[in-house]
């Protein structure tokens, strides 16, 4: 039986701790930066979540510190091209990674040929978290959940599910739709967010897992159905969309997440002096509201903080995807 894993309850945690442990890292000595640009590597196709929240925090990290920097976008292999080349770059804190849910959790049990390990890796901030969304093609004859059961069963070979990227958050949340709802579907597999909605928008595809900046344009202009949102509670921006536990589901939470990883070979005053900076960033209305308008929360914390979230959600997933039978092979 699926356990009941709620994720809004360790973000709350995780942002009332910070509001206490969060300021303790302001007497420690400032190690500086070299003089050189920063690298934020976003390992996804451009025009995703992923790439848009990289070069935002680039945009506002480059106004705190005073250095160029520069958003790299390496997508494949499900993120962890992006990673890979993160950890061949020289260790000086320079060259950072923007994870998430796959790469940093989740494919440390999806993965038989990881090629790095979890140590490897410093968790330097966590920046943003966000609700996935089911979301359909307009034309697809389903308006509820039980609907598009009942549809499914009339198509041969069930529906097509798009995927945006292998081991993402929203193909996660997708296997996970199908395990618990039953509903038989095909993954189609994209390289990127953008590819993925075009086909949806287009009927080339019947449904997909998306997280909610990317597909509430889309949702609002009428050229895609919100069935469910994958979090705990209702997002904001779509009231009127019930969650996934609310169609009986209990247990079934899922968000976005992203966050700030660099090489653990950087030396720790060097990884403090980068979180202070990212904490400014986080905390600057230019993001904050950017956030807000697209459904996500600006999270912040300290290095400790987020490390510990990362390893929750690696033990989390490892359940989940055991329990559920996901395979992305």
């Amino acid at each position: 039986m699926f356990k009941q894993l709620h994720y809004k309850t360790p973000v709350l945690a995780f942002m009332l701790a910070f509001a206490v442990v969060g300021s303790s890292h302001a007497a420690q000595p400032t190690a500086q930066l070299p003089d050189q640009a920063i690298r934020i590597i976003a390992p996804a196709a451009p025009g995703g979540i992923l790439d848009q929240t990289s070069r935002l925090i680039g945009n506002q990290l480059a106004i705190e510190t005073g250095h160029t920097v520069i958003v790299e976008n390496k997508a494949g292999a499900g993120g962890m091209l992006g990673i890979q080349s993160m950890l061949r770059a020289t260790p000086d804190g320079t060259t950072l990674v923007m994870g998430s849910l796959g790469p940093n959790a989740a494919n440390y049990t999806l993965q038989k040929n990881i090629s790095y390990t979890a140590n490897e890796l410093a968790p330097v901030i966590y920046v943003l978290s966000m609700p996935d969304v089911v979301v359909l093609n307009p034309e697809v004859p389903a308006k509820t959940l039980d609907e598009l059961r009942a549809y499914a069963k009339t198509k041969e070979g069930g529906l097509s599910m798009a995927v945006s990227t292998s081991g993402s958050s929203g193909h996660l949340a997708g296997e996970l739709f199908k395990s618990r709802t039953g509903i038989p579907a095909v993954n189609i597999v994209y390289k990127g967010a953008s590819p993925a909605l075009v086909d949806l928008v287009a009927g080339r595809v019947d449904f997909m897992v998306d997280n909610l900046i990317t597909a509430l344009p889309l949702i609002r202009e009428g050229k895609l159905r919100a069935l469910a949102v994958t979090s705990g509670q209702r997002a904001q921006l779509l009231p009127d969309t019930p969650t996934m536990i609310e169609l009986g589901y209990p247990g079934f939470d899922v968000n976005v997440w992203l966050g700030i990883f660099a090489s653990s070979k950087v030396p720790t005053p060097v990884l403090d002096t980068l979180n202070r900076a990212l904490q400014k960033t986080l905390a600057s209305p230019v993001v904050t509201e950017r956030f807000a308008q697209q459904g996500g929360i600006a999270v912040g914390g300290s290095r400790e903080q987020f490390a510990k979230f990362v390893d929750a959600e690696t033990q989390r997933w490892a359940t989940v995807i055991k329990e559920a039978k996901i395979n992305v092979e």
